[in-house]
């Protein structure tokens, strides 16, 4: 309507009858930052820009494939339990060889096997064709004088929701310290994420309690609540027979005087005398080793079941975005089954357990990948860092409030420089009412009613001063009762007289 009425006329004039709605943000969106085979698309490079991707389809066109490892064949050593397999009259195992380890293709492989959706990917470095190795550094992950910080530049990022870091364990517990608490800090700053942790990767000669024990030392107490930590590492079936040929064994191991099988030998023989085998001479050697050595055929499986037992982050992002679009993200991500596992690499009884999962000291928790006989492999744990605090012991209680706060938070943004005054207050109390009784109709929020689940508070001697509204100050107290999951069932049996 005209702001002067001068003219004669009917005007018409239209009012918002609703107020302005609040929205729920994503709350599964990882980002994975590693190492990749390339990172340019359409001509440009994409190494240290965080890119968002929809599918595997897209990671591959974009960043490529694996790291192709190279392996050695090696005696093992008889103080230390470990899997071997039979060459020749002897036992041998398979070890890869210094700066093969990359877990990032892998980890998003299993990621997207287990539901995974939109997510970020963070190219640290590019590892090309793998020829001369992949080294790992620190500086890549948490930057220096030469190197771009990467958290610095995931600031600027306002969708992602997780942190997923699959590649920094290769580094062993070296990463604890500078990486991992890096990655608490970043979340609890930007206080709209949450980190995925791996534990190192157990060797033959430890034992639980030393890997345990050491991720506890190192990690520290700062913003553990913005973290949660998996063990152990799984066996997955990635990995197919078909990725792995002799051009995973390292170049020194000769396979002329390695295969016992006379036929083998023959074929070996015949294919050095190729001056300069391409792809296809390439394919038809592996094709005829398959065809006449079962060793060589051992040989292969036992690489590709070391290539398959990857750190579980990657597995568990996925399981957190399959269980936030089906249940919510106030369901914990636990007693969930893990796709493309076999089993963990290290079985957890039910005692071995009790210690991870409570820890009596520092509450830094750590939730156990399980096998149950006839059920599968389960996620059996859904506890933060902070297992010991009331607040923020469990993960689907952290990453609700996380939703709810960075939701309530854009919303709002919309009545920045608003009168302060009650028709303002009015209204976003109403949004923020509104949007809370949704949630606890889907399930989100604990109580009968919506008044046992939360409440708002907003106004003039309720929240605010005179003085705070002189000062610019709009101030708003948001209580919630945020579901919490029943982590321990007792059920109580006890027999009773006999009544007729």
């Amino acid at each position: 309507m005209p702001s002067k009425l001068m003219t004669p006329g009917v005007y018409i004039e239209e009012k918002n009858a609703f107020p302005s709605s609040a929205v729920a943000v994503e709350t599964a969106v990882p980002v994975f930052i590693g190492y990749t085979q390339k990172a340019d698309w359409n001509g440009k490079s994409l190494l240290e820009k965080p890119t968002r991707i929809t599918s595997f389809a897209e990671y591959v066109e974009r960043f490529g494939e694996g790291f192709h490892a190279r392996f050695s064949i090696e005696d093992p050593d008889p103080k230390v339990k470990q899997e071997t397999f039979t060459l020749g009259d002897s036992q041998k195992i398979v070890k890869i060889n210094d700066k093969n380890t990359a877990y990032m293709f892998n980890s998003i492989r299993l990621f997207y096997a287990n539901g995974g959706g939109p997510c970020y990917i963070l190219c640290v470095g590019t590892y090309g064709d793998g020829t001369n190795g992949l080294e790992i550094k620190v500086d890549d992950f948490i930057g220096s004088a030469d190197k771009v910080d990467p958290f610095e530049l995931l600031k600027k990022e306002f969708e992602p929701t997780l942190v997923v870091i699959p590649d920094a364990i290769a580094l062993g517990a070296d990463c604890y310290t500078s990486i991992y608490t890096k990655v608490l800090s970043h979340c609890a700053n930007m206080q709209s994420r949450f980190g995925i942790f791996d534990l190192a990767k157990q060797l033959p000669a430890e034992d639980t309690a030393t890997v345990v024990g050491l991720f506890r030392e190192k990690i520290g107490v700062m913003a553990l609540n913005y973290g949660a930590a998996y063990y152990p590492w799984v066996k997955a079936a990635i990995v197919q027979p078909s990725e792995i040929t002799f051009e995973n064994l390292d170049a020194k191991i000769d396979l002329e005087t390695t295969l016992p099988e006379a036929a083998a030998i023959e074929v070996v023989k015949n294919f050095k005398k190729v001056a300069t085998p391409d792809e296809n001479n390439k394919r038809n050697f592996h094709q005829a080793l398959k065809a006449t050595s079962p060793t060589y055929v051992h040989i292969l499986e036992e690489i590709r079941a070391k290539l398959n037992e990857l750190p579980p982050s990657g597995a568990m992002a996925g399981l957190y975005t399959t269980v936030d679009n089906s249940r919510g993200v106030w369901k914990a991500p636990a007693n969930v089954s893990v796709s493309s596992v076999n089993a963990p690499t290290v079985n957890v009884s039910s005692e071995g357990q009790e210690s991870l999962n409570v820890d009596v000291l520092a509450g830094k928790s750590i939730n156990v990948i399980r096998s149950f006989p006839g059920i599968g492999t389960l996620v059996w744990g859904g506890r933060t860092l902070d297992g010991n605090s009331q607040d923020w012991r469990y993960i689907n209680v952290r990453r609700t409030l996380i939703m709810i706060e960075q939701s309530l938070k854009l919303a709002a943004r919309a009545y920045v420089f608003e009168p302060n005054d009650a028709n303002t207050w009015i209204t976003i109390k109403s949004m923020m009412v509104n949007f809370l009784t949704n949630l606890w109709k889907q399930g989100a929020l604990a109580g009968s009613a919506p008044e046992q689940a939360f409440d708002v508070q907003i106004g003039l001697g309720a929240t605010m001063t005179p003085t705070d509204i002189l000062d610019g100050k709009m101030l708003i107290t948001v209580k919630v009762a945020i579901v919490r999951p029943a982590e321990f069932i007792v059920i109580t049996f006890q027999q009773q007289m006999q009544q007729s």
